[in-house]
């Protein structure tokens, strides 16, 4: 008898479109690491709390979620090109006794025969830039300041391949669920000709660094329109896209691309 966890396996690359699995049940996410002690995320109709990038985010009680403050006040880089004398990655650097404790909390207790220990990382590479600087600045640095941008892009990505190492080797995660939403309900935010000018080089490097790990399946969260990003999606290495909205005609996906 296959365990959920062969099933899931058998599903997707048996590619049997008459078998359905849940979007997260085969998941058990873990969402502490030894720098979790700190509260990073603010509690609804709380007070706002910086992250550990130096972002605000505040959660007013009447909207489903946190988001970045990203007025004059608290918008981090004003200036794209001096991002680097702004933006300070957070520490990775904690001892392997704290790992170790976070694994024997977290991790140990999880039946790996019937679910996947899940390494989560929120938010992603484009979210992660438009947090410290706001959608619109984001955009337009693509256009005005491409290698400042892809810089900026490279830093992030720098760090996640580094936690990467990090959480494989002393979590051994099955499988990971990478968030960065990367369109409206009704357009993707980029071409797919700047997609792959700006995303795909990062993503591959960040989604090996997680194979490289030891991670079997690539989950990515882009709950907004990404049907014309597919084909990118599926070469920087995504097993399955989580979130997919009706938007995008699932059923023309589904047979265009299995």
């Amino acid at each position: 008898m296959l365990t959920k966890r062969q099933n899931l396996l058998e599903t997707i690359h048996g590619g049997n479109p008459d078998r359905f699995v849940n979007q997260f049940e085969y998941l058990s996410m873990i969402f502490a690491t030894p720098s979790s002690g700190k509260r990073l995320r603010p509690l609804r109709g709380g007070e706002p709390v910086q992250d550990d990038w130096g972002v605000t985010h505040q959660f007013p009680a009447h909207v489903p979620g946190p988001f970045p403050l990203l007025d004059d006040e608290h918008k981090l880089v004003k200036d794209i090109t001096k991002w680097r004398e702004i933006v300070k990655a957070p520490n990775l650097d904690y001892p392997a006794e704290q790992w170790k404790e976070v694994k024997e909390k977290f991790v140990d207790p999880i039946d790996r025969n019937e679910v996947f220990v899940t390494a989560m990382v929120a938010p992603g590479m484009f979210e992660r830039s438009h947090y410290l600087m706001g959608m619109e600045d984001a955009m337009i640095a693509m256009y005005t300041e491409p290698d400042e941008y892809k810089a900026l892009l490279n830093y992030i990505a720098d760090w996640e391949v580094a936690y990467a190492e990090r959480v494989c080797h002393y979590l051994k995660p099955d499988a990971m669920l990478h968030h960065d939403d990367w369109g409206s309900q009704i357009s993707s935010f980029m071409s797919p000709e700047m997609f792959e000018e700006f995303m795909v080089p990062i993503y591959k490097r960040v989604y090996g660094a997680w194979r490289e790990g030891g991670v079997e399946l690539i989950v990515h969260h882009a709950d907004s329109y990404c049907a014309n990003l597919v084909p990118h999606m599926i070469d920087i290495g995504i097993d399955i896209w989580q979130g997919c909205l009706s938007t995008n005609n699932v059923p023309e996906l589904v047979k265009k691309y299995g």
